[in-house]
């Protein structure tokens, strides 16, 4: 199958970039009679990060390639344009044409952001892309995008993350109060209830802020990344689940009128390449974490499971919370309702095929390495 083939049949609304004067050049390409164009793509991740900016460079690459080099995308890490928290800014005023980014960094621009990426005890990466491509989520979002004068297009996800690093063991709710925890999103708002207060700061700056003592604990994606960023030379507490952000999705914000202005083959190459970047992002993700954890846990790490109480206590919370905002916030309303619906009916679907089978490998696997070995 020829690669343009491919992406231009690949994974159709999941697309990227866009500027409000894009930069097209009027050089003709002599082959296709296609325009020569050039982007800008901000992002939100240093560049030390190879699963997250190369989530950037994956996309970029692609559509270079399919278009024989006449789409080209720059990419920037966060802090070479503007900074990592401030990318639907610069792709809504026209700064660049496009930025990848995480949605729930802007919920306090509006918490409806947050349903782009991930909110507490939500969706896992597989029920993500289902409510995206099957159950409305993609319409949904992008009539909220609109006011933003921006169309988004899901470009990656992390599969579920770990619940981060901590200075101090996590034994009950209450030593949760008066922490200083760097976490994304709306992850913090069940927190505040139980005297967390939330932080939320770029990537890049977690360490020293860590280090400082500027915070308390941090979350950031999981063993692959937390590793490299190097947290566990000064927090050794490492506790998970990420209840917070059971699949978060990665966008790729495209400025409205810079994606209009885009030839038509041209958006169906981006489209291709983000929906093959979102793949390529949780298979890296899958199979890197692993081995990371267990060069963590040989480093000294302590692996630790949120008590029960914990889980419980912010189950609760979460609930009061959002339903809550859906109350006073007419856009957050109109896609929790059916995102819930559809959440319920996945979880239950998921307990009877994949929760049971999990649960069953990992009991068979716990049992065949504590089993004695046989006698030669």
């Amino acid at each position: 199958m020829q690669r343009r083939s491919f992406l231009k049949k690949a994974g159709l609304g999941l697309a990227a970039g866009a500027v409000a004067a894009p930069a097209i050049v009027n050089a003709q390409a002599p082959a296709t009679g296609l325009p020569t164009v050039s982007w800008r793509m901000a992002g939100s991740w240093p560049k030390s990060l190879d699963t997250l900016y190369g989530g950037m460079e994956h996309i970029s690459k692609r559509v270079a390639a399919a278009t024989g080099g006449k789409f080209n995308i720059k990419v920037f890490a966060a802090g070479e344009i503007v900074g990592g928290l401030q990318v639907l800014d610069a792709v809504q005023n026209g700064t660049v044409e496009c930025g990848h980014t995480a949605p729930y960094y802007y919920f306090g621009k509006d918490p409806t952001f947050a349903f782009a990426t991930s909110i507490p005890f939500g969706l896992n990466a597989r029920q993500q892309f289902a409510w995206m491509h099957f159950g409305g989520g993609l319409e949904l979002m992008r009539e909220f995008y609109k006011g933003y004068n921006i169309i988004q297009f899901p470009a990656g996800n992390t599969g579920a993350q770990m619940g981060g690093w901590f200075r101090k063991e996590i034994k009950t709710v209450a030593d949760l109060k008066g922490l200083k925890f760097r976490v994304g999103g709306t992850g913090g708002l069940p927190l505040v209830k139980l005297g967390v207060v939330p932080q939320q700061i770029a990537g890049g700056d977690i360490y020293p802020s860590l280090e400082k003592g500027t915070i308390d604990a941090a979350e950031w994606v999981g063993p692959y990344d937390d590793e490299k960023l190097g947290f566990y030379k000064v927090a050794k507490y490492y506790y998970y689940p990420g209840w917070w952000e059971g699949g978060p999705q990665l966008d790729l914000m495209v400025n409205i009128k810079a994606w209009e202005a885009l030839p038509k083959e041209y958006q169906a190459i981006l489209e291709g390449a983000c929906a093959e970047a979102y793949g390529w992002m949780v298979a890296k993700y899958d199979a890197l974490n692993p081995p990371a954890l267990k060069r963590l846990v040989a480093n000294g790490v302590k692996l630790r499971p949120f008590p029960n109480d914990v889980m419980a206590a912010c189950y609760k919370n979460t609930q009061e919370v959002y339903d809550g905002i859906a109350e006073k916030n007419a856009n957050f309303k109109k896609v929790y309702e059916p995102w819930k619906k559809f959440r319920d009916e996945q979880v239950q679907w998921f307990s009877i095929a994949e929760g049971r089978f999990d649960s069953f490998m990992a009991a068979a696997q716990r049992a065949s390495q504590q089993a004695p070995k046989a006698k030669k």
